[in-house]
């Protein structure tokens, strides 16, 4: 991770806006979440920006500058000159006396350093033998350059940035100083940890913001012309150069935005096509005004550039000159050390993707990649997952759900809300003898299903289930299940023919019914023989006591 950023993965969606915004694309996929690969990232900020959810958040240093202003030794602010378009109509007095009602013992403007990293720019473009040079003030693009573009550093200009200039210059002047940046930028929050020992801490607009809030400490509306103070122009696009006085014979001066067209730039010089130039490069559109973290996001490019301009001055600040030396900054170049795959493993992924032949990659960008070539790379490398293809998971869901609605064995039929047939499956054009699912897609269900089903569902939002039905004009039993679905824009229903079950509980009470009429019939008839043997029984047994008797009585009487 890089210094700076930091990621709450409970927030993160899923919804790769922010790899389809990033514009090296530094950003991993793993486990459904996104994950900043340090090693790639240039610092823009331009995914803290995007993100939707607030995934990505920067650390706040807030009260590490606490501790130092507690430490007691004296702590400056360094003020960066959009200020004053993050705080309309607050001058550097203003800002000043706010800053040290926080604790800091002076805050100055960044721009004075600005002023001297300007002049030596200059004082490179008439002395020194150089063919191109590029500035060096947005670490993001210093980033850039290090990591991606590293045969381009011999033109990278080898200038501490104005931050750096400034805070050199102060501890210089005020002995056992620390220094504090406050500015719009994520990406001087590395440059700061990166080369010790200049600035001890970074803010943010948004940061410092919040800690006056808490101290509720209001800042006056004041502002003060200083005519010495052209380089506040810095923070505009093309603000470097109309601060230089950009009189090197033969030099074309310009001004680039934004990594795209930085990117584009790099290329022209790497190709060998561009020579003999100044080029001002910053990272965020519209330069330090288009920052990551000016306060809400804002973008008021007019307004913001009409801040800056009336308050800028005509001439410079007036400021001691340090030596060449101490403005010197070096830059090394940074592996990536990213593998990359042969054509035959680019192809064997891409067939995984879905796509066998060229006219199936689309290159939509819905997974953040230009190109589909590209996103496999990323797979290859271990930035990417192949379900990240929109089409791909498309067409799997697809086939996936028409496999099983042709295979089902149970009709399916989707509605919409105004219960028009969307879909029916082969079973249920079975079900329904329907030869032709274009017959009726699009019509009312009324023309082949009774519609009260359907309109009791729509109406109560809750589903009948397992319902068993007649279809008497198709002249089957069905068990009926109808559901509302996608939050109750489309009804679904499923249909299982049941004829033959029902067809069998039927045959099957009628074998009941008859053998329990046979068995009434046997008790019946049973019940009449008992009932004669046991009239028989009794005339017998009444003779047989008759006849004994007499016996009896002529034994006694003998």
């Amino acid at each position: 991770m890089p210094h700076g950023l930091t990621l709450k993965k409970t927030n993160c969606k899923n919804c790769y806006k922010c790899i389809r915004h990033c514009p090296v694309k530094s950003i991993r996929f793993s486990g459904n979440q996104a994950h900043i690969i340090g090693n790639e990232c240039i610092l823009c900020g331009t995914c803290f920006v995007v993100c939707p959810q607030n995934a990505k958040q920067i650390v706040d240093e807030t009260e590490k500058v606490k501790v130092m202003i507690q430490s007691g030794e004296p702590v400056v602010a360094s003020l960066a000159p959009s200020f004053i378009a993050n705080y309309p109509g607050v001058g550097i007095e203003s800002m000043r006396e706010a800053l040290q009602r926080l604790g800091f013992r002076d805050a100055e403007e960044t721009a004075l350093g600005a002023t001297q990293v300007k002049r030596e720019y200059d004082r490179m473009l008439r002395e020194d033998d150089r063919d191109i040079v590029i500035s060096s003030c947005c670490h993001s693009v210093n980033l850039l350059i290090q990591k991606f573009f590293p045969r381009e550093l011999k033109y990278l200009a080898d200038v501490v940035s104005p931050m750096q200039a400034h805070c050199q210059d102060i501890k210089k002047r005020i002995p056992n100083a620390k220094t504090v940046f406050i500015g719009p930028c994520l990406a001087k929050k590395d440059e700061a940890e990166y080369y010790e020992g200049i600035v001890d801490a970074v803010l943010t607009f948004e940061e410092l913001t919040s800690w006056l809030r808490a101290e509720k400490i209001g800042l006056r509306q004041d502002i003060t012309p200083e005519p010495n103070s052209r380089t506040r122009f810095f923070p505009t696009t093309g603000g470097i150069l109309k601060t230089m006085d950009c009189d090197a014979p033969d030099y074309t001066y310009l001004a680039v935005d934004g990594v795209e067209n930085c990117i584009a730039a790099l290329k022209d010089i790497e190709s060998g096509r561009i020579h003999h130039c100044f080029i001002e490069m910053s990272a965020c559109k519209g330069s330090c005004l288009g920052g990551p973290v000016m306060e809400k996001n804002r973008c008021s490019p007019v307004q913001d550039y009409l801040a800056v301009s009336s308050f800028a001055g005509d001439s410079d600040f007036e400021i001691r000159q340090p030596e060449n030396r101490q403005m010197r900054k070096f830059f090394e170049p940074i592996d990536l050390k990213a593998a990359m795959p042969s054509e035959a493993e680019i192809t064997e992924i891409l067939r995984e993707m879905g796509k066998f032949k060229p006219s199936q990659e689309l290159n939509c960008g819905s997974c953040g990649y230009d190109t589909c070539r590209e996103k496999a790379i990323a797979i290859y490398q271990g930035k990417a997952e192949i379900s990240m293809c929109l089409p791909f998971l498309m067409n799997k869901a697809e086939n996936m759900t028409d496999a099983i609605s042709r295979n089902s064995p149970n009709g399916i039929l989707m509605l919409n809300d105004r219960l028009e047939v969307q879909q029916i499956n082969p079973m249920m054009m079975k079900l329904l003898n329907i030869h032709d699912a274009g017959a009726v897609l699009g019509d009312q269900v009324v023309r082949i299903l009774d519609p009260l089903p359907f309109m009791k569902v729509q109406k109560t939002h809750r589903g009948i289930f397992n319902e068993r039905v007649y279809l008497t004009e198709y002249g089957c039993y069905v068990e009926q299940t109808v559901v509302p679905a996608e939050e109750g824009r489309m009804i679904l229903c499923i249909m299982r023919d049941v004829t033959m079950e029902e067809e069998t509980r039927r045959e099957k009470e009628e074998i009941s019914r008859q053998t329990v009429e046979v068995a009434d019939k046997v008790v019946e008839k049973q019940m009449r023989i008992v009932q004669e043997i046991a009239s028989m029984l009794g005339e017998t047994a009444a003779e047989t006591k008759i006849a004994l008797s007499k016996l009896k009585e002529s034994i006694t009487n003998e």
